[in-house]
């Protein structure tokens, strides 16, 4: 029988707890009168119909009855306890806390390689923007990987606290059928102790036979062993009393670990990689705003160039434009020369009319002289 069918069923009472479970003990009767026992308090006013019906049926007499009472639910409740430890020792907390702390190991050493990355990554801008995308491509995988482990056990987790609220439930329906038992055996006792047994010792006394002194005894024997019975009972109440906390406790515990395991899941990954998509962008963007200062400083450097030259292209065309066709200077020095050149010509000139006439003197005196010697030769 299940959880779920258990804790449809009920507290339910019998004397025959291990070959009549699912007999229906619910009857029909008179309200019994005003309640002296404090197990009442727990109990519904269908419930106490239910222990005034069962209390007509104990026998005290009856050992193996004695024996066997309220042994159903003990049982129960050894298997329930026995199965709730199981749960408990069944659940690795440890292997989550190792889990989430991978995922702080993860993103605490990428953020310690950055840290010890800067200077570096000053000599090496270019560089930069691929090493974070790398060592973040590297940390994304291992928390992709931890946090899918993560969700398997949050899943785990969060029908772990489920099945124990049922288990908590369960655990209310034994207490309410512990106490039906012992309130059922605390009123069997009163009446035995009220009616039985004083009316056996009048038997007894009035007959002075062994056998009905005997019968007093063994009664008297079974309202202790019966005592003894209930207090097993309020003992194993107790457990039950104790289970409902332990019970919630594990429950906080899983319910702990899975708010840790949503707001690593939901705030803390989602959170690391927005900020290393800014911090991927923002490194785009100082790559770009490098490169756009050296498309800035050569244009700077082109248009000062391009100016100078200018200045001095237009200085000279200036200067071009505002001079004569002949400069004044080469006006002079042509003068000059021409001047040079006309005296050195008169000169020569003057020079080659005296050597003409002194060539012209000589050729006469040469010619005469010519003359001279052909006359002499008669």
């Amino acid at each position: 029988m299940n959880i779920d069918e258990l804790l449809k069923e009920g507290p339910s009472l019998t004397l025959d707890p291990f070959e009549n479970k699912q007999e229906d003990l619910i009857l029909q009767q008179e309200a019994a009168p005003a309640a002296v026992f404090e197990e009442e308090k727990y109990l519904t006013e269908e419930e106490k119909k239910q222990v005034e019906a069962f209390v007509d049926q104990i026998r005290l007499n009856d050992s193996a009855s004695i024996l066997q009472y309220g042994s159903g639910v003990q049982h129960k409740m050894a298997d329930f306890s026995e199965g709730t430890l199981e749960k408990v020792r069944t659940k690795d907390l440890g292997e989550i806390g190792d889990l989430l702390g991978g995922v702080v190991s993860e993103l605490k050493h990428f953020d310690e390689e950055e840290a010890k990355g800067i200077s570096g990554f000053f000599k090496k801008k270019a560089a930069k923007a691929e090493s974070l995308r790398v060592r973040y491509d590297k940390a994304e995988a291992n928390v992709e990987k931890i946090a899918k482990t993560l969700e398997g056990h949050q899943i785990q987790l969060m029908k772990d606290s489920a099945l124990l609220d049922k288990l908590y439930e369960l655990n209310k329906v034994y207490f309410r059928e512990l106490n039906m038992y012992i309130l059922a055996g605390k009123k069997k006792l009163r009446q035995a102790e009220a009616e039985e047994l004083p009316a056996l010792r009048a038997k007894a006394a009035a007959s002075g036979l062994a056998e009905d002194a005997q019968e007093v005894n063994d009664f008297e024997a079974m309202i202790t062993r019966f005592e003894k019975k209930i207090h097993d009972l309020e003992l194993t109440r107790m457990v039950s009393l104790q289970m409902a906390p332990q019970i919630r406790m594990i429950q906080s515990s899983d319910i702990t670990m899975s708010e840790k395991i949503q707001t690593t899941l939901t705030n803390t990954i989602p959170l690391w990689k927005s900020q290393m998509v800014i911090a991927l962008g923002i490194e785009h963007s100082k790559k770009a705003a490098q490169a756009q200062k050296q498309v800035t400083d050569l244009t700077n450097d082109l248009l000062r160039k391009n100016a100078e030259k200018l200045k001095i292209a237009t200085v000279e065309t200036a200067k071009e434009s505002e001079r004569g066709i002949v400069d004044m200077e080469t006006l002079i020095s042509t003068n000059e020369s021409l001047i040079s050149t006309i005296d050195e010509v008169m000169k020569i000139q003057a020079e080659g009319r005296q050597k003409r006439l002194e060539a012209e003197t000589r050729l006469t005196e040469l010619e005469e002289q010519l003359k001279q010697k052909l006359l002499s030769v008669k």
